[in-house]
Order: structure tokens, then C-alpha cells, then sequence
């Protein structure tokens, strides 16, 4: 295998193992969230356990503000070789008749998450670091439910943040079934990875806007 071959390889590799650690991440965010709508209490408690575990604070949250960065620029480097792959391969035929929409346009959805994640950050992840460092009162543990469901008041946020999930959706249709593909695994396995991928990528973006127009619906 020639270095160019061991690069591109690589590159692919460290993208796929980016992405699983993004929908890990993804999946335990959604399952704290989705507590919101059964148990006020129960939300606040395990918010407040996250929001204060230093673990969790001072380890894995810099390594999944990371992973977010590392993921895109890699994206990115990795469209900007497939554009070139293109106009060489890809001469004679149409881009549509090799691959799906949605693949031709990874770079696309994932600038949309990238953008939903920085109104995110400026909701959630700047308030809280404000609050909790440069607060010299003592903090209230039960304040998260009250300062989530303030953010889904607004129908022009909702709309934001369920935009933002069904490209998450789409980003996530293509993205989480090709990470394993990307990782060599067994071809037998890939159309039962494919139908798990596929549940995934549907059900907890559409679970993230049930979750914000049932607060949205309650608040009013």
C-alpha cells in the first residue's frame, strides 16, 4: 500500500471513529433531555450531577468539544479530496448516478449542524459556565428544567432547532452506517448495521423536536 493510499485510509479511519464518538455523545445528551418530559425532578438531578462531575467537566467535555472540531475539519479535508477524486473519475458520468444526494452533500448538513451547535453553545453551554463561574451566590440545583424549557418558548427557536435535527438526520442517514463500512467491518453485517443506523439517525433527531415542541406546546 502506497503512502497516498495509507493517508486516505487514515483520514477515513480517524472521520469514522470521530463520528461514533459524536453519536455516542449524541445518544446520552438525547436520553438526558428526553427525562424532561416524564420527571422534572429527575431532570434536574441528572443535569445537575453532569453539569457538576468533574469528569465529566474537566475531561470529557473538552474531549467532545474536540471530537466536534477534529470531525468537521476532517469532513472537510475529505471533500476537498473526494471534489478532486470527482473531476478526475468522474468525467464522463453524472455525480447523482454514483452516489446519493445526501452523500454529495455531507459538507452541507454538517455546516448546518456545525451552526445549530454554536446557537446551542451560545443557549445552553455559555450561560452555564457564567453561572456557575462567575456566580458568587450559591448555586441552585434545580434551575435547569425552568432554563431549558425558557429557550423553546420562542415558535422561531423551535423552528431553528428542529431544521437543525432533520439535517442531523440526514447527515446521520449516510454518515453512521458508512463509519463502519470506513472501519472494514464484515460485509454479512452490513444490512442489519444499516437497518440499527438508519433507526438511529430517524428516531433521535424527530425524538430531539418532540422533546422541544412538547415543551414549546406546554409552555404556552
Amino acid at each position: 500500500m502506497n503512502g497516498l493510499a495509507l493517508s486516505s485510509l487514515a483520514k477515513k479511519y480517524s472521520m469514522a471513529l470521530s463520528g461514533l464518538f459524536l453519536v455516542f455523545f449524541l445518544f446520552q445528551h438525547f436520553t438526558i433531555n428526553f427525562i424532561s418530559i416524564f420527571s422534572k425532578d429527575m431532570f434536574n438531578q441528572v443535569s445537575h450531577f453532569m453539569g457538576n462531575n468533574l469528569l465529566v467537566q474537566f475531561v470529557l467535555q473538552p474531549i467532545l468539544i474536540f471530537g466536534v472540531i477534529f470531525h468537521f475539519v476532517m469532513g472537510l479535508i475529505l471533500e476537498l479530496d473526494n471534489r478532486k477524486s470527482r473531476s478526475q473519475n468522474y468525467y464522463m458520468t453524472k455525480g447523482s448516478a454514483n452516489s446519493s444526494w445526501i452523500s454529495r452533500n455531507m459538507i452541507f448538513s454538517g455546516i448546518v449542524i456545525l451552526s445549530f451547535l454554536a446557537l446551542h453553545f451560545y443557549d445552553f453551554w455559555f450561560p452555564e459556565m457564567k453561572y456557575k463561574y462567575y456566580h458568587f451566590s450559591p448555586l441552585d440545583p434545580n434551575r435547569y428544567y425552568e432554563e431549558m424549557i425558557h429557550k423553546f418558548v420562542s415558535p422561531a427557536r423551535v423552528l431553528m432547532y428542529s431544521v437543525s435535527f432533520i439535517f442531523l438526520s440526514l447527515h446521520l442517514l449516510h454518515g453512521f452506517s458508512s463509519s463502519f463500512q470506513s472501519m472494514g467491518i464484515n460485509i454479512k453485517y452490513i444490512s442489519f448495521i444499516k437497518i440499527l443506523t438508519n433507526a438511529f439517525a430517524i428516531i433521535i433527531p424527530f425524538g430531539f423536536i418532540l422533546i422541544a415542541v412538547f415543551h414549546f406546546y406546554n409552555s404556552h
